[in-house]
């Protein structure tokens, strides 16, 4: 993987290993040489990510809606200024879709409703064969136990199929996340989605 979409949160959150989780990945993957690409921020966990990994000589592709250039939360940027590179897009729905083009896997850390759409997202894109690309969890501190217990119920209750919710990767620390998604193959998505013209 030569790109890894982060998606995190504007915030830092109340319990130190959420900033410190974002700061190892940011100098891991720029240790690694993989490249970040995430929305653009210069605040929260988002700025934090990126600063760790430039600060370790590694690169970083922001993705931001024109709407949020400029603008500033408690007196900081909301965007990021030193960033390897900035692309400005018309929306929010653009952003995503060329953060995802830009990248090789996704990689989520602890965030808000943001974070959770955008992991949600790139999952059903999985599930639907839209791409093949590995989708991991950090899971700090059990952030995501909860989240993870909803994609549990989902296939309990018959909602969801054990081989899709296979897809989210977790783990509790970035090395292990990311030997899981380099070994990651996905799973053909015709074993369960038929053509019409297939019936």
């Amino acid at each position: 993987m030569k790109r890894i979409c982060v998606f995190c949160g504007s915030s830092e959150g109340r319990r130190p290993a959420y900033r410190e989780a974002a700061e190892f990945l940011g100098r891991h993957l720029a240790e690694r040489g993989v490249e970040i690409v995430y929305g653009g921020g210069n605040v929260g966990l988002m700025g934090v990510l990126a600063d760790a990994c430039l600060g370790a000589g590694g690169s970083v592709i922001g993705v931001i809606p024109e709407a949020l250039v400029g603008l500033e939360v408690g007196g900081r940027a909301v965007d990021h200024a030193n960033l390897t590179r900035m692309e400005v897009v018309d929306s929010m729905h653009t952003r995503k879709a060329r953060m995802a083009a830009l990248s090789d896997g996704f990689i989520a850390l602890p965030g808000g409703f943001g974070t959770f759409e955008e992991l949600c997202e790139v999952l059903t894109w999985a599930q639907l064969g839209f791409h093949t690309k590995p989708v991991g969890l950090l899971n700090v501190a059990g952030f995501f136990d909860p989240l993870l217990a909803m994609y549990d119920r989902a296939v309990e209750e018959g909602f969801l199929r054990p081989q899709n919710r296979a897809m989210a990767l977790t783990a509790t620390d970035s090395p292990t996340l990311l030997a899981a998604m380099t070994e990651y193959e996905a799973e053909p998505v015709t074993k369960w989605l038929t053509k019409r013209s297939e019936l």
